[in-house]
């Protein structure tokens, strides 16, 4: 374990553990959210929302592994099984039932909207205490604020074809 790694945070360390691993669950449940979702999706403008999804759950795993890599840094372990994610994520998980675009993309924008307001209280936890954790969190939270711009325009422009339609 990288001791002064961990000693340079001026916080409770498990603590800090315990919050990197809510937000490492909500990672995993995004990323299945927005991959299952780019299989079931259906609707207008279907192949531009798919691209977008697969995109976004790559762009998911990705913050998973900076956030299980530093807490393992910090001397602790990523939550070890998907049973966990559920009983500890901040921002839950909505299926895709009903897989009309317009209503995918609205689970989706519901979720980057969490996973906004969770790292946004992440930075302010970390902003004076731990400059590595901070980073992360810095850059994560600016593809979630992405992310959500994204799904909105793509809501945005299927909005606009079927009042234009009509």
């Amino acid at each position: 374990m990288a001791q002064f790694g961990r000693q340079i945070v001026k916080m409770d360390v498990d603590e800090l553990i315990n919050l990197l691993n809510k937000a490492l669950a909500d990672e995993w449940l995004a990323y299945y959210q927005y991959w299952i979702g780019a299989k079931v999706v259906k609707g207008p403008m279907k192949d531009a929302v798919i691209s977008e999804l697969n995109l976004h759950a790559t762009e998911e795993l990705a913050h998973a592994q900076l956030l299980a890599t530093r807490i393992i840094q910090l001397g602790g372990t990523p939550v070890l099984s998907p049973e966990e994610w559920m009983k500890i994520t901040n921002c839950g998980y909505d299926a895709p039932v009903n897989p009309y675009v317009e209503e995918v993309l609205n689970q989706n924008i519901k979720g980057e909207q969490c996973a906004i307001k969770t790292y946004n209280n992440l930075l302010d936890i970390t902003r004076e205490k731990d400059p590595v954790t901070y980073n992360i969190i810095l850059q994560i939270i600016s593809d979630e604020v992405e992310h959500e711009e994204d799904l909105s325009s793509l809501k945005e422009d299927i909005e606009l074809m079927l009042t234009r339609g009509k």
